[in-house]
Protein backbone atom coordinates (compact mmCIF):
# COMPACT_ATOMS: atom_id res chain seq x y z
CA UNK A 1 0.00 0.00 0.00
CA UNK A 2 1.12 3.23 -0.32
CA UNK A 3 1.15 6.51 1.43
CA UNK A 4 -1.29 9.04 0.67
CA UNK A 5 0.24 12.84 0.30
CA UNK A 6 -2.81 15.64 1.61
CA UNK A 7 -4.60 18.13 0.28
CA UNK A 8 -7.76 18.38 -2.01
CA UNK A 9 -6.67 15.77 -4.06
CA UNK A 10 -6.88 13.05 -1.44
CA UNK A 11 -10.01 14.23 -0.23
CA UNK A 12 -11.57 13.90 -3.46
CA UNK A 13 -9.91 10.29 -3.46
CA UNK A 14 -11.05 9.69 0.05
CA UNK A 15 -14.67 10.21 -1.01
CA UNK A 16 -14.23 8.35 -4.33
CA UNK A 17 -13.21 4.87 -2.07
CA UNK A 18 -16.39 5.69 0.23
CA UNK A 19 -13.77 6.49 2.98
CA UNK A 20 -15.12 8.69 5.66
CA UNK A 21 -11.82 10.46 7.05
CA UNK A 22 -12.19 11.23 11.13
CA UNK A 23 -8.53 11.88 12.35
CA UNK A 24 -4.98 11.99 10.46
CA UNK A 25 -2.17 12.11 12.66
CA UNK A 26 0.27 15.27 10.48
CA UNK A 27 2.99 15.38 13.00
CA UNK A 28 3.65 11.06 12.12
CA UNK A 29 4.49 12.09 8.50
CA UNK A 30 6.73 15.64 9.61
CA UNK A 31 8.73 13.34 12.00
CA UNK A 32 8.60 9.92 10.80
CA UNK A 33 9.96 8.63 7.19
CA UNK A 34 7.00 5.91 6.76
CA UNK A 35 8.54 3.22 4.92
CA UNK A 36 5.01 1.14 4.76
CA UNK A 37 1.80 0.65 5.40
CA UNK A 38 -1.15 -1.65 6.61
CA UNK A 39 -4.71 -0.93 7.29
CA UNK A 40 -6.40 -2.64 10.14
CA UNK A 41 -9.70 -2.74 11.54
CA UNK A 42 -10.32 -1.94 14.95
CA UNK A 43 -12.31 -3.57 17.78
CA UNK A 44 -14.77 -0.87 19.01
CA UNK A 45 -17.50 -0.48 21.85
CA UNK A 46 -20.67 1.09 20.77
CA UNK A 47 -20.08 4.50 22.73
CA UNK A 48 -16.24 4.59 20.61
CA UNK A 49 -17.76 4.24 17.01
CA UNK A 50 -20.77 6.97 18.16
CA UNK A 51 -18.08 9.07 18.70
CA UNK A 52 -15.85 8.79 16.22
CA UNK A 53 -19.46 8.70 13.81
CA UNK A 54 -19.04 12.35 15.53
CA UNK A 55 -15.05 12.68 14.45
CA UNK A 56 -13.93 13.37 17.20
CA UNK A 57 -10.82 11.59 17.80
CA UNK A 58 -6.91 12.26 18.53
CA UNK A 59 -3.81 10.20 16.83
CA UNK A 60 -1.22 12.04 17.85
CA UNK A 61 0.44 10.16 21.13
CA UNK A 62 -0.79 6.91 19.40
CA UNK A 63 1.64 4.27 18.77
CA UNK A 64 1.08 0.26 18.31
CA UNK A 65 2.07 -2.63 19.90
CA UNK A 66 2.65 -6.39 19.09
CA UNK A 67 2.45 -8.64 22.29
CA UNK A 68 1.74 -12.23 22.11
CA UNK A 69 0.92 -12.62 18.00
CA UNK A 70 -1.93 -9.48 18.39
CA UNK A 71 -1.73 -5.94 17.07
CA UNK A 72 -2.52 -3.06 19.94
CA UNK A 73 -3.31 0.31 19.23
CA UNK A 74 -2.35 2.43 22.42
CA UNK A 75 -2.61 6.29 23.42
CA UNK A 76 -5.30 7.12 20.93
CA UNK A 77 -7.38 9.34 22.27
CA UNK A 78 -11.55 8.74 21.34
CA UNK A 79 -13.15 10.83 23.48
CA UNK A 80 -16.56 9.73 25.69
CA UNK A 81 -19.69 9.99 23.98
CA UNK A 82 -21.54 13.08 25.06
CA UNK A 83 -24.86 11.31 25.41
CA UNK A 84 -23.27 7.94 26.72
CA UNK A 85 -24.47 6.36 30.26
CA UNK A 86 -22.73 4.24 32.46
CA UNK A 87 -22.02 2.35 29.45
CA UNK A 88 -19.38 4.64 27.86
CA UNK A 89 -16.06 3.42 27.34
CA UNK A 90 -12.09 5.02 28.61
CA UNK A 91 -10.97 7.23 26.27
CA UNK A 92 -7.80 6.46 26.08
CA UNK A 93 -7.98 2.65 26.67
CA UNK A 94 -6.08 0.24 24.33
CA UNK A 95 -7.68 -1.69 21.39
CA UNK A 96 -7.31 -4.22 19.29
CA UNK A 97 -6.19 -4.38 15.79
CA UNK A 98 -7.50 -6.36 13.50
CA UNK A 99 -4.87 -8.06 10.87
CA UNK A 100 -4.58 -11.17 9.35
CA UNK A 101 -1.08 -13.36 10.70
CA UNK A 102 1.00 -12.80 7.82
CA UNK A 103 1.27 -9.00 8.51
CA UNK A 104 0.94 -9.06 11.73
CA UNK A 105 4.31 -11.43 11.06
CA UNK A 106 5.63 -8.85 9.00
CA UNK A 107 5.57 -5.99 11.02
CA UNK A 108 6.88 -7.33 14.27
CA UNK A 109 9.84 -9.29 12.26
CA UNK A 110 10.35 -5.44 10.40
CA UNK A 111 9.78 -3.80 14.05
CA UNK A 112 12.31 -6.56 15.96
CA UNK A 113 15.08 -6.62 13.03
CA UNK A 114 15.47 -2.77 11.63
CA UNK A 115 14.37 -0.38 14.93
CA UNK A 116 11.22 0.62 13.62
CA UNK A 117 8.36 1.66 15.33
CA UNK A 118 4.30 1.45 14.34
CA UNK A 119 2.42 4.70 14.52
CA UNK A 120 -1.19 5.33 13.18
CA UNK A 121 -1.61 7.36 10.26
CA UNK A 122 -5.52 8.45 9.77
CA UNK A 123 -8.73 7.27 11.01
CA UNK A 124 -11.33 6.43 8.83
CA UNK A 125 -15.11 4.57 8.16
CA UNK A 126 -14.43 2.37 4.94
CA UNK A 127 -18.52 1.14 4.29
CA UNK A 128 -19.53 1.82 7.61
CA UNK A 129 -16.25 0.05 9.27
CA UNK A 130 -13.62 1.78 11.10
CA UNK A 131 -10.25 1.30 9.82
CA UNK A 132 -6.87 2.94 11.15
CA UNK A 133 -3.71 3.23 8.21
CA UNK A 134 -1.13 2.32 10.62
CA UNK A 135 2.57 2.63 9.05
CA UNK A 136 6.02 1.31 10.01
CA UNK A 137 8.48 4.57 10.41
CA UNK A 138 11.86 5.49 10.83
CA UNK A 139 12.40 8.71 13.13
CA UNK A 140 13.95 11.93 11.02
CA UNK A 141 16.69 13.28 11.93
CA UNK A 142 16.40 17.04 12.32
CA UNK A 143 18.09 17.76 9.06
CA UNK A 144 15.65 15.26 7.48
CA UNK A 145 12.62 17.86 8.58
CA UNK A 146 14.19 20.70 6.89
CA UNK A 147 14.96 18.72 3.72
CA UNK A 148 11.56 17.68 3.54
CA UNK A 149 9.89 21.11 4.33
CA UNK A 150 12.83 22.67 1.66
CA UNK A 151 11.85 20.45 -1.53
CA UNK A 152 7.92 20.39 -0.43
CA UNK A 153 8.74 24.88 -0.87
CA UNK A 154 10.10 24.03 -4.07
CA UNK A 155 7.67 21.92 -5.21
CA UNK A 156 5.46 24.47 -4.68
CA UNK A 157 7.48 26.99 -6.40
CA UNK A 158 7.84 25.29 -9.19
CA UNK A 159 4.16 24.42 -9.53
CA UNK A 160 2.94 28.05 -9.17
CA UNK A 161 5.93 28.87 -11.77
CA UNK A 162 4.12 26.49 -14.22
CA UNK A 163 0.97 27.62 -13.71
CA UNK A 164 1.94 31.39 -14.44
CA UNK A 165 3.57 30.63 -17.34
CA UNK A 166 0.43 28.10 -19.06
CA UNK A 167 -1.72 31.59 -17.84
CA UNK A 168 0.48 33.73 -20.32
CA UNK A 169 1.87 35.71 -17.21
CA UNK A 170 5.33 36.67 -17.35
CA UNK A 171 7.51 37.98 -14.11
Amino acid sequence: MSAKSGGAKAAKNDLAEGRKLIASNKKARHDYLIEDTFEAGLVLQGTEVKSLRMGRASLVDGFVDIDNGEAWLHAVHIPEYAQGTWTNHAARRKRKLLLNRVEIDKIERRVNEKGLTVVPLSLYFVKGRAKVEIGLAKGKKTWDKRQSIASREADREKQVELGRRLKGMRD
